[in-house]
């Protein structure tokens, strides 16, 4: 082994040592950076345009895009959750109170049943169904309960995160191209890789925050409108619960409107029930038909159920920050397969497309986004970032910091 080779071998693995040993300190934060950093994605276009506009500092521009974040976002963000902590303490009580009545005594909600079209099937399982009631009404009960507990226990470590975030992001405004830079000096890529990458981040980012939050505040905001103009209460709980299911395309919305219905007409408000199933089946539902291919489809690009499932995952997995987390990790695993399909075209096989049908699309010549002429040196510069004056274009020499 040649000394050279000794050299590199043994910086090799101090960089992974010591990587490995900085990512496991700061791990709990991981999370709350990795948001910072979508974050600044999407607010760096606010924080260029205040500071061309007021001709300020960096630092008071990335000050002013805070406040605006903190005065449109945060704030209410509170507010709507301390309403909802208690609207969803209510529902907690009011379904206990309900199953111990209708096991105490049946007749009222056998009574209600009466009103819906298909009782005389229904009744015929009286006993089964008072007790997948009971349980299912129980499980509810309990598991708002749990949540309400757990959101006032971390009261304090959200607080704190908050900080962090916020921390983080005044200086991502400021100095984020430069750290992408850093990052993609050591990323042995071509440019148009590079770009791939890029790209896929800041358009999935935007996407996600305008089809999962537009559409569900949207959504969530005019049905708990209506469930409040209809007599039901805790309107904010229904409604922010129908903004949270809205990553379900299509049906996210229908899953609690539909239930809502359905206990109007077995109370009676025949007439309600119509009204409000019209309103959320024609306006609220006519939301997620028409907003999500405007707004989502033409930015990433992506299945529905590449979308579907990610978003889910990612929530599943990361908790409420998955809902972004989880469709940049599927952008990246996109962007990841169309450069191996870009630096292996010359081996990978030909797809007859009569194997699976006439409309089956054939396997991309070169990535789409990619700059087929970029030169292999050329500098990689991020796309949202390009009239920032510390964007360096120099590439065989890593950026200062």
């Amino acid at each position: 082994m040649t000394q050279d080779t000794l050299t590199k071998a043994t910086v090799i693995l101090m960089t992974l040592a010591i990587s490995a040993l900085f990512l496991a300190m700061i791990q709990p934060f991981l999370m709350t950076l990795l948001l910072a950093g979508i974050f600044s994605a999407l607010a760096r276009p606010l924080y260029l345009r205040l500071q061309a506009r007021l001709g300020c500092s960096e630092s008071i521009a990335s000050l002013l895009t805070l406040l605006l974040i903190a005065v449109m976002v945060l704030i209410p963000s509170v507010f709507l959750i301390t309403i909802l902590i208690g609207q969803a303490l209510d529902v907690s009580e009011l379904i206990s109170i309900w199953v111990r009545g209708v096991i105490e005594d049946p007749t009222d909600f056998l009574a209600a049943l009466q009103h819906l079209p298909f009782y005389d099937e229904v009744i015929e399982h009286r006993g089964l169904i008072l007790e997948q009631a009971g349980q299912a009404a129980t499980l509810v009960s309990k598991l708002l309960v749990d949540w309400v507990s757990s959101v006032t226990l971390k009261t304090v470590n959200f607080v704190f995160l908050t900080f962090v975030l916020l921390y983080s992001l005044f200086f991502l405004l400021m100095d984020g191209p430069k750290f992408i830079l850093k990052l993609l000096y050591y990323l042995p890529l071509h440019t148009r890789d590079e770009r791939l990458m890029l790209d896929k981040f800041t358009s999935v980012t935007r996407a996600t925050l305008k089809g999962s939050f537009l559409i569900g505040v949207l959504q969530g905001g005019l049905a708990g409108i209506a469930f409040a103009v209809a007599g039901i209460d805790n309107a904010v709980f229904w409604g922010t619960l129908m903004a949270l299911l809205s990553i379900i395309p299509n049906v996210g919305a229908a899953l609690v409107w539909i239930p809502a219905v359905i206990i109007l007409i077995a109370q009676g408000a025949v007439l309600t029930a119509i009204l409000l199933a019209l309103f959320c089946g024609l306006i609220v539902g006519s939301l997620d038909n028409v907003l999500r291919p405007i707004l989502v489809g033409k930015d990433t690009r992506m299945h529905e159920l590449m979308i579907f499932f990610s978003t889910l995952g990612g929530l599943l997995m990361f908790g409420l920050p998955g809902l972004f987390i989880g469709p940049v990790i599927a952008s990246l695993l996109i962007s990841i397969w169309e450069i191996y399909g870009v630096e292996f075209a010359d081996v990978l096989p030909e797809v007859d497309e009569s194997l699976v049908g006439p409309t089956a699309p054939s396997r991309p010549e070169h990535a789409a986004g990619c700059d087929e002429e970029a030169a292999p040196d050329e500098p990689a510069q991020a796309p949202a970032c390009e009239s920032d004056s510390s964007v360096s274009s120099e590439s065989n020499s890593p950026p200062d910091t």
